[in-house]
């Protein structure tokens, strides 16, 4: 990958420009507007300052007093202009990229929380950290892309501007500047580009790998301790923190041929200018003013046309990045490639009833076959229960029903979105107070205290609220409620939403068979209607039919009144 690769700029092109085209444009465009407007105050003044250290430098070798401290004077007129101008360049420079980041930001977050990409991107072996591609990636996208943008306009301006004074000079130094800027940039991308970008791109998923390793341990932390695992996972974090340091070691070792190069380049613009135009000088044709103005304006038209030499490092990390962000962005969008033509996928069906019908379900990769043409219809108030060995597809057959596995092929009839809710093994617990667990999908803040405190006394949960310190307080409650709190927390979410089918994925296996039996009778007196998978024997007579999965396709439907559990 090459900084001058055409595909690398239509990446870049493809993410960068709809913030400039779309709602927030002429604020975008006023703020660059407003930028360009103090670069052109910022060039001016660099020439002026030029051309007062040449006149003041001049001053002092003819000895004249009166000329020196005039431009003296003038040098500090010009600072208490210029530095104004300089200091609300880089506080509009900063206003535009937050707003930026904010506005691309919320682009991705809306793409990544719908059509439940951000379950999709699980299986999706294309987009690793797509976390840290959003929270981090953008960031520095838009950052960098602003920085460059005006690199590359203020060194047009010093271009034209400096160019001037340089060609009133010596006309010598114009022709060597061309020939010396266009050889240090053909340099620096065909003999360091291709590795640097790679070696880049490799840097930032190796630090994301190792940054998610470390958070999957804060996560997990009681499950390791109670397993003793602490080794093991030492090892896994200092395997991915060995990826990231080696990477890195062979980025800073291909890193030091272009320092060298680069310092050398830079180093000898301090030198060439003056062997160039010395001879003129000694001669008494120009001042010694006007060749400390020639070596700044040579510096500065220089650093003006090797921005790629004088930058690759940033520009090659900066690539590595538009390349991750742009592999996110082409999945967000669409769905990510579930859908192959050559492949069947299970049509949805939204309406008012819950039934398959001829529904195959493989898994989501098509390699193995779960359940072969079924066919089934659950009717209000019928509960079905799905029973079979662990392993034979009974949660997959769930996650198919709330639409999230499509593999295979036949049609699923599911309920409106509001009118079904989902109770997993595991329930999730949001960040925030005790109030928004118990509305949780909802974000509903109207219903009073004492329905949700009866809410809790319904679900076995009647002094939760004041032994947390009340309703609105923010608790980690992941760590702080056992498995079986969470669950019977979940339980009333349910019965707060009242929904017209809930789907149970063995949601009572933390609790005892009174607290189940408790739960269960709850939710159907509330005219719920259940699909549950389970392995308890009491829980039959809240269902009137019972799904046996045999693990290979096959399946067989029993009336839940004659179906007796297998020894």
């Amino acid at each position: 990958m090459k900084i001058a690769d055409r595909h690398l700029w239509q990446r870049f092109l493809a993410i960068a420009t709809p913030y400039w085209r779309e709602d927030e444009k002429w604020t975008a465009r006023g703020l660059l507007a407003l930028l360009v407007l103090l670069l052109l105050g910022q060039t001016q003044f660099a020439v002026l300052f030029i051309r007062q250290t040449g006149e003041f430098t001049s001053a002092l070798a003819a000895h004249d007093a009166e000329r020196f401290w005039d431009a003296i004077k003038l040098c500090l007129a010009l600072l208490v202009a210029a530095v104004p101008i300089y200091a609300f360049y880089y506080f509009v420079r900063d206003k535009l990229g937050i707003y930026w980041r904010r506005w691309l930001t919320n682009r991705f977050l809306e793409s990544y929380f719908s059509n439940r990409h951000f379950y999709e991107l699980n299986s999706n072996a294309l987009i690793d950290n797509p976390d840290q591609r959003v929270a981090e990636d953008i960031n520095t996208f838009t950052q960098r892309t602003l920085y460059f943008l005006l690199i590359f306009i203020g060194s047009i301006l010093q271009l034209v501007a400096f160019s001037t004074v340089l060609w009133s000079i010596s006309r010598e130094l114009v022709y060597f500047l061309i020939f010396y800027a266009i050889a240090g940039t053909l340099i620096t991308i065909f003999v360091f580009g291709k590795v640097l970008i790679g070696l880049n791109f490799s840097q930032l998923r190796r630090e994301a790998d190792f940054r998610f390793s470390l958070v999957r341990v804060r996560e997990n932390a009681e499950s390791i301790a109670f397993y003793r695992g602490e080794a093991q996972e030492l090892l896994q974090v200092r395997r991915r923190f060995a990826e990231a340091f080696n990477n890195y070691n062979r980025l800073i070792r291909r890193q030091l041929s272009l320092n060298f190069f680069q310092h050398a380049y830079n180093l000898l613009t301090i030198v060439l200018p003056s062997a160039i135009i010395a001879p003129r000088v000694l001669s008494g044709e120009l001042e010694v003013g006007s060749a400390i103005q020639a070596a700044g304006a040579f510096a500065a038209v220089l650093s003006a046309i090797s921005l790629i030499v004088e930058n690759f490092e940033g520009l090659s990390r900066f690539a590595a990045g538009i390349d991750r962000l742009n592999t996110l962005a082409h999945v967000l969008p669409v769905l990510p490639k579930r859908r192959r033509p050559e492949q069947n996928v299970i049509k949805s069906v939204e309406g008012g009833r819950l039934a398959l019908e001829r529904v195959t379900l493989q898994t989501p990769n098509y390699e193995r076959v779960l359940v072969r043409d079924l066919t089934l219809n659950v009717s209000p108030g019928e509960g079905l229960l799905i029973v079979g060995e662990s392993g034979s597809g009974k949660s997959s057959l769930l996650r198919a029903i709330a639409g999230l596995w499509y593999s295979g092929s036949g049609i699923i009839f599911r309920p409106k979105a509001e009118d079904i809710l989902f109770l997993p093994q595991q329930p999730y617990m949001l960040l925030g107070t005790l109030r928004a667990q118990l509305l949780y999908p909802s974000q509903d803040p109207a219903i009073a205290d004492e329905e949700l405190l009866a809410l809790l006394r319904q679900a076995n949960l009647p002094d939760l609220a004041a032994r947390v310190g009340g309703l609105d307080v923010e608790m980690d409650w992941e760590k702080l409620l056992s498995v079986g709190e969470r669950q019977r927390l979940a339980f009333a979410r349910a019965l707060l939403s009242r929904p017209r089918f809930a789907i149970l994925d063995e949601a009572t296996s933390a609790l005892d068979a009174p607290n189940e039996d408790h739960l269960y009778r709850q939710l159907v007196a509330g005219r719920t209607t259940l699909v549950s998978v389970g392995h308890r024997p009491g829980v039959l007579k809240y269902h009137t039919q019972v799904l046996e999965l045999a693990g290979d396709g096959r399946w067989s439907l029993h009336p839940a009144k004659t179906y007796r559990w297998a020894q």
